[in-house]
């Protein structure tokens, strides 16, 4: 964990360009199988934007994930997502996005990549 988050300083220690105003991110995903409901997590999360070029930008944000199981014992943990989005061209961009949360045991993450065009 320790080491998610200081990649993340040294990503904007590092970062050449202009870093935004901080924003809060409120997200909620919540999972079903089929139609039976599994449970939410919540994310309250305090963030960046950062400009890294005329065509490439990238954030950073993090904070508490209230878990709460269907049925079961809710939990808090901590959560964070680091991404960038860069201009392909002007219809198309790519992106990427990390992210993680706490557990008991282990740390989950997960990785996301994708192209968007616009017509």
């Amino acid at each position: 964990m320790k080491l998610h988050l200081l990649a993340a300083a040294a990503t904007v220690l590092a970062a050449p360009a202009a870093i935004a105003g901080p924003y809060v991110n409120i997200e909620s995903n919540s999972g079903f199988a089929g139609s039976d409901y599994a449970g939410s997590v919540v994310e309250g999360h305090i963030g960046a934007d950062i400009d890294l070029s005329d065509s490439a930008s990238a954030y950073l944000q993090a904070g508490p994930a209230f878990v709460l199981p269907d049925g079961g014992d809710s939990d808090t943990e901590f959560s964070g997502k680091a991404g960038v989005n860069v201009a392909m061209s002007e219809k198309l961009g790519a992106y990427g996005e990390y992210s993680f949360i706490t557990g008991d045991e282990d740390l989950a993450s997960g990785v996301k990549l994708g192209l968007k065009y616009s017509f």
